[in-house]
């Protein structure tokens, strides 16, 4: 049974007092009030669970020890306030040791210390509860069957690799091509994992300035180099306790990986300009769509540090290997898409989803959802049709070359065109590609040392 409102139990011995703490706290209208004078009478009531209790101190026959682990045993939710005689204030805090919220020294004009007293902890309940709510929603968000989206032979191999990281902190290497959903992939294993309620900090390696990497990864101290006006955390604290994800990890500087080497196998820190190491608890993920064996022969890639984060290999399929997963990719963004924009819910005809089936997604699941939420904007009526739907890479790259071209090649052209597009603006590229600039101006010098494509 639960009283209404905001339930409180007031036990206390002096008669004068007790009307006094329940008259203060009946001149707030949400509360509802029930007193006793003895602690005996409350235990008998154990069944209501009230949200707060005001407990005197010293009681005539339970000790204030026994009532508070009592109610703490039945309920831990409810609150306890302590009540106490100045000269009854180690006692008090002894309780506030045991579990008690809060002591108030026992005064005539009590009203408005008990009703900061009790805000506060409301304030307090609410803020966690908002956290708890938020946490859940998050995990339920990046709940794996909700997350991984596709009944498929390759994604159901996928679902059951995922499931094999999730009860330790072995570090994955996710490989797959652009688009495949890599960081989807390594959030999902954060927030379905042992460290879920620690923090998912996520790095694209690839968009940082190589000067920048060291000090956004190890952080660095007032007054390490130019610029250093304040102290700066890196990536590897923020992560404490999490997951750090290290995205397009193959652009790493040789001179970095050695450093991300000694982070990982001393699992400590140096910020720049300190010589105090940080001791640090990070589970680490990476994320390439290269091949890293490869960078290696290339002398692209360390060999120790490549054997060091080689604990777990999980290859993404490509969307075109997925068959009817695309269908239900497509359903999932169209849902979200009308869902966000608060339009009616459109469906896909037999010719669109046939046009869907047809197309070989070099972007893969990212393009799929461009290619979705552009025929729902563009299109007209309840459906779908097979003329609202057009895909970036459609005209740069025409159907009947797609065994002449390697993915990259694919890439390397789609960037030609967009920077053709807009007049070799890196930023809007960049943008419209959704891609880091810095990636953006690697890709461009790859791209100058291509015939083909120069």
């Amino acid at each position: 049974m639960k009283l209404s409102g905001y339930s409180i139990s007031v036990i206390e011995d002096n008669e004068w007092y007790n009307k006094l703490i329940v008259h203060a706290l009946n001149l707030n209208p949400d509360f509802t009030v029930k007193s006793y004078l003895n602690g005996k009478d409350f235990l008998k009531d154990m069944n209501i669970a009230p949200d707060l209790v005001t407990l005197d101190v010293v009681l005539p026959d339970v000790s204030g020890m026994e009532l508070l682990t009592a109610i703490k045993q039945n309920n831990p939710a409810t609150k306890v306030i302590i009540i106490s005689e100045q000269d009854q204030i180690q006692t008090a805090v002894d309780l506030l040791k045991k579990g008690a919220d809060d002591y108030i020294v026992k005064q005539k004009d009590i009203k408005a210390l008990l009703h900061h007293a009790i805000n506060k902890l409301r304030e307090n309940k609410q803020l966690v509860d908002k956290i708890a709510v938020l946490e859940s929603e998050v995990i339920n968000k990046y709940d794996l069957s909700k997350t991984i989206i596709g009944k498929s032979e390759p994604i159901k191999k996928v679902l059951k690799l995922i499931e094999k990281t999730l009860e330790n902190n072995i570090t994955v290497v996710i490989t797959g091509e652009t688009g495949t959903g890599k960081e989807v992939v390594a959030k999902a294993i954060h927030y379905n994992s042992l460290r879920r309620n620690k923090n998912f900090v996520a790095v694209n390696v690839a968009a940082i300035p190589s000067e920048l990497i060291e000090s956004e990864l190890f952080g660095h101290e007032k007054g390490a180099f130019t610029g250093a006006n304040n102290r700066r955390i890196g990536k590897f604290e923020e992560a404490h306790g999490g997951t750090l994800f290290l995205d397009e990890i193959c652009e790493l500087d040789l001179s970095l990986q050695s450093k991300l080497l000694r982070a990982l196998q001393e699992k400590e820190i140096t910020r720049i300009g300190s010589n105090t190491p940080i001791t640090t608890d990070v589970r680490v993920i990476v994320a390439t769509n290269k091949n890293l064996h490869d960078e290696v022969i290339k002398g692209k890639f360390r060999e120790d540090l490549f054997y060091r984060l080689m604990g777990f290999p999980l290859e993404l399929p490509p969307l075109r290997e997925r068959g009817q997963d695309i269908l239900m990719l497509a359903k999932h963004f169209i849902e979200q898409f009308c869902r966000d924009n608060k339009i009616p819910l459109k469906t896909l005809t037999e010719e669109a989803k046939a046009r869907l089936m047809s197309y070989h997604y070099p972007g893969n699941v990212r393009e799929l959802k461009s290619a979705i939420e552009y025929a729902l904007v563009v299109g007209n009526g309840p459906e779908i049709l097979a003329e609202d739907i057009s895909f970036i890479s459609n005209e740069l790259v025409p159907e009947n070359n797609l065994q002449e071209m390697t993915m990259r090649q694919y890439e390397l052209k789609i960037l030609a065109s967009f920077l053709k597009k807009y007049s070799n603006d890196v930023k809007i590229v960049a943008k419209k590609l959704d891609l880091g600039q810095a990636t953006v101006y690697r890709m461009i010098k790859e791209l100058s040392q291509v015939k083909q494509f120069s």
